[in-house]
């Protein structure tokens, strides 16, 4: 970084961090926002899709359900290693949230955070079955493929890269859940699956946050955002939309 020149300045102009002693306050609270809610959100969806791994139709799909389990609190832990590095007790934090806490299925919180943590609001909606979870999956699967995308460029160069570590894993999630729902609908009631989908598109479309949010410009000059809500979002719909569109199942616009 130039002599004259201070880190807002060096961040704004696309720097790198690497060590919590030269992260500003500011930064830092950003910082420990988006891998805290990252993490209350894997672990949340590790706890939820747990449930419905006994509910798989065969023996591949639970084998498939329970690898995504396991691997989605691999990513939570990646990103914890990075939060122990600014003090927080990862294995005190594992266990300090009731991750199973679900809210009643016709519940609709919009954008609001849990009572309990810091998870999506998405993840406090219940699972109803095995097609159900597949559908949301992969709907939710697609748009954390958007936000890890985004988020692999993020400032903090520690979490950039955990980051890039954990985008395949989840990128194959999406794939196994695409897969999943193509075989379901071989021999499922369409019209079943579609009210999934209608379900759980707009409670994940949520998970984008507010179109218009200023600080998404605050970010954008911390170097933790690139795109705003609202491009995030577009991208997600025109993918998944398409993905629906291929398996013969609509986006709830349509």
């Amino acid at each position: 970084m130039a002599e004259d020149m201070t880190i807002e300045g060096y961040l704004a102009a696309g720097g790198v961090l690497t060590n919590p002693t030269n992260v500003p306050p500011r930064y830092r609270a950003e910082l420990m926002k988006l891998m805290t809610t990252f993490v209350d959100s894997e672990l949340a969806g590790a706890a939820g899709f747990a449930d419905i791994i006994n509910e798989g139709p065969g023996i591949k799909e639970r084998i498939a359900a329970a690898k995504i389990v396991l691997e989605k609190t691999d990513n939570a832990d990646k990103v914890l290693k990075v939060m122990g590095e600014f003090g927080v007790d990862a294995d005190r934090y594992a266990n300090h949230h009731p991750w199973t806490a679900r809210l009643d299925r016709a519940a609709d919180i919009g954008q609001n955070r849990s009572e309990h943590d810091m998870r999506l609001a998405v993840f406090n909606y219940p699972l109803q079955g095995w097609s159900d979870a597949v559908a949301m999956n992969l709907l939710m699967g697609r748009a954390v493929a958007v936000q890890m995308a985004e988020f692999s460029l993020v400032s903090y160069q520690p979490l950039a890269d955990a980051f890039r570590s954990i985008a395949p894993v989840e990128a194959r999630h999406a794939e196994l859940a695409e897969e999943g729902l193509a075989k379901l609908l071989e021999g499922s009631d369409p019209p079943e699956i579609q009210k999934s989908v209608d379900y759980w598109w707009p409670r994940v479309s949520a998970s984008f946050g507010a179109a218009g949010s200023g600080r998404t410009e605050n970010l954008k000059t911390m170097g933790l955002r690139k795109s705003s809500n609202a491009e995030l979002r577009t991208r997600w719909e025109a993918e998944t939309g398409a993905i629906l569109q291929r398996l013969g199942l609509k986006t709830p616009q349509d």
